[in-house]
């Protein structure tokens, strides 16, 4: 038959319906098939592996991708927070307060608390500042001994750290922040009472002290002497300042609060420990009379207390109470009404309005303000240190123009 060898074609017109019918089928298959050929098919997946379309959800439940843990530390928040205590008349620590039960004011203007939970876990970082001048000659046996007791009860290692600092008229580093016990109990072994200076070194310091006054120079402090505010500021300062945001920082003074030779007056050394978000405990304790006003001055106003032992053992249940205030706090937090961040200090005061819980009488001790410092450019840098590295040194302020 030559009809093969020519143009196949078809004159649809004269073909019966049914016929037709079954040539366009057959037309069909065959287009298909060769369709099949040229992208061949995957082949199926079984019944448990097939894919489920996920459907996608409205814009406003899209969820975002998961922070990371460090990624949080350094997201800059306008929340202030604010670690306090609440003990009875007996001094027992109260530990049922709830949200309702407090309100919280800045510069006296009621504030909305964001956040209200008990604190009991937080990580320590801890420097215990050991007056080393000759008033405490007879008394540093025992300061030794109930530190080391402390070290051993608050410190978990791994988590918690503490650094020991002696400090005449320089603050010296007999060991860094660390969680090592063993060492922190070697470091306080090591201190020891610091020679006085002779009368040619205090004539040499005294021209010293003149000449930077006139420059803005510094030098070293004088052996012997006593320089508590200034050691205070170089520790909140220097050592504190850079330790992790999610941290309870504490300064444990041992001193009888006498100064004599710092640069800087005890209004700074407040300022420098409410800015590191640090608070100071005070052990009045010394071979004379101390200054109980000023050692109750700089605790309270940061938020801690001052302990006036009279024997060593109530200088271990002083240790003690320390111990459990650091570790029954609550926080509190709040974004401020007033969001600029001009320096300025804003004093905090947080008031029970639950008029059953009032009738306690409770005592609550917090930090008393803050300053609405600007954002941080970079986070401090924290610089390890070997041991009688010695922090660094306030210059004296300049003397006010009359």
């Amino acid at each position: 038959m030559k009809f093969l060898d020519k143009p196949f074609a078809i004159n649809l017109a004269v073909l019966p319906p049914l016929l037709l019918l079954l040539l366009l089928v057959s037309l069909a298959f065959k287009s298909a098939g060769a369709q099949a050929q040229q992208t061949p098919a995957a082949p199926p997946l079984p019944q448990q592996q097939r894919a489920t379309p996920t459907p996608t959800p409205p814009p406003d439940e899209v969820a975002a991708p998961a922070a990371d843990d460090d990624e949080l530390e350094l997201v800059e928040t306008n929340l202030v927070n604010v670690l306090f205590n609440a003990v009875d008349k007996n001094r027992r620590f109260i530990t049922t307060l709830r949200q309702e039960d407090l309100q919280i004011f800045e510069n006296n203007e009621s504030q909305t608390i964001s956040l209200f939970q008990r604190e009991t876990d937080l990580p320590l970082s801890l420097a215990i500042l050991i007056d080393t001048s000759n008033s405490q000659k007879n008394t540093l046996p025992d300061e030794k001994d109930a530190a080391h007791l402390f070290i051993d009860s608050v410190i978990r290692p791994g988590k918690d750290k503490a650094a020991i600092i002696s400090f005449t008229g320089d603050a010296t580093i007999e060991q860094d922040l660390t969680d090592d016990r063993a060492s922190l109990h070697r470091a306080i072994d090591a201190v020891e009472i610091a020679e006085s200076a002779t009368k040619g070194q205090e004539l040499v310091y005294e021209q010293e002290e003149k000449e930077n006054e006139r420059t803005g120079a510094t030098n070293r402090g004088l052996s012997g002497s006593t320089a508590i505010w200034d050691a205070i500021w170089a520790t909140a300062t220097d050592l504190l300042s850079p330790t992790p945001a999610r941290t309870r920082r504490a300064v444990i003074l041992l001193s009888d609060g006498a100064d004599r030779d710092s640069r800087l007056k005890k209004e700074a050394a407040i300022e420098a420990v409410v800015g590191s978000n640090a608070v100071v405990y005070s052990i009045g304790i010394g071979d004379a009379d101390f200054d109980e006003g000023a050692l109750k001055k700089i605790s309270e106003r940061t938020g801690g207390h001052a302990f006036f032992p009279a024997d060593e053992a109530e200088l271990n249940l002083a240790f003690t109470q320390i111990q459990q205030e650091l570790r029954t706090q609550y926080l509190v937090s709040y974004s401020p009404t007033n969001k600029a961040r001009d320096n300025t200090f804003r004093a905090i005061r947080i008031d029970i309005v639950n008029s059953q819980v009032r009738q306690q009488k409770l005592k609550l001790s917090y930090r008393n303000g803050y300053f609405a410092r600007p954002p941080a450019v970079a986070p401090p840098v924290k610089r390890e240190r070997t041991p009688k590295a010695r922090l660094n040194r306030p210059r004296r302020p300049p003397k006010k123009k009359r």
